[in-house]
């Protein structure tokens, strides 16, 4: 197989590392040679965090190159837009409607670019984009807090993944702790269906 080429995009505290290394994780359990890597800032000031997952028989190293990305999962609408220089027209990119430095600032930048906007700049690059409600899909699960797992729940779905959605499943309920399971694992689920009105991607 050759690589299979994720990049995670967002803000410290949305889970990406968490993302990253159930990915990770899941794809040994399948048997398949993984590299994932980090790069990110001030993240426990909610800085920016990169990271990425690449999979296939001869990736010997984490780092996706510039225009790389088969996937490029936006945790938040801005990072997702920041990152963009990993897309190419071929990218799939799997982003979080919601904005956390537009829904802080707006009142004090009201020429902040809305979501349709920010959509627009990735059209740019790809018309393959899949737009997910992240926050009330986490809600409907039973925590805003398991947005992470929604937009993992998607990316699992997307066609041609080369991880198991079972081994995923199975690594995420391992890595969260005991008593966020339910959440998590629902929140995954529902991440899952919406994956599946995106059919033309």
């Amino acid at each position: 197989m050759s690589a299979y080429n994720i990049v995670l995009a967002g803000i410290g505290g949305q889970g990406i590392l968490l993302v990253a290394n159930v990915i990770g994780a899941a794809a040994v359990a399948d048997g398949l040679n993984v590299r994932v890597g980090e790069i990110h800032g001030m993240a426990q000031r909610g800085g920016a965090v990169v990271s990425t997952v690449r999979v296939g028989e001869g990736v010997l190293a984490p780092f996706v190159l510039e225009g790389e990305a088969d996937v490029l999962l936006g945790f938040e609408v801005l990072e997702t837009v920041r990152n963009l220089r990993y897309a190419s027209e071929r990218t799939l990119v799997i982003t979080n409607s919601e904005s956390i430095v537009l829904s802080e600032f707006s009142a004090r930048q009201p020429d902040c670019p809305s979501l349709k906007g920010l959509v627009e700049k990735i059209r740019l690059f790809t018309s393959r984009i899949v737009v997910v409600e992240a926050a009330d899909l986490a809600k409907a699960a039973g925590s805003r807090l398991a947005q992470n797992s929604v937009l993992l729940g998607t990316l699992a779905a997307v066609k041609g993944f080369p991880v198991k959605q079972k081994s995923i499943l199975e690594a995420l309920a391992e890595l969260v702790p005991k008593k966020h399971v339910e959440v998590n694992v629902r929140a995954f689920d529902l991440g899952r269906k919406k994956m599946r009105e995106f059919t033309q991607v």
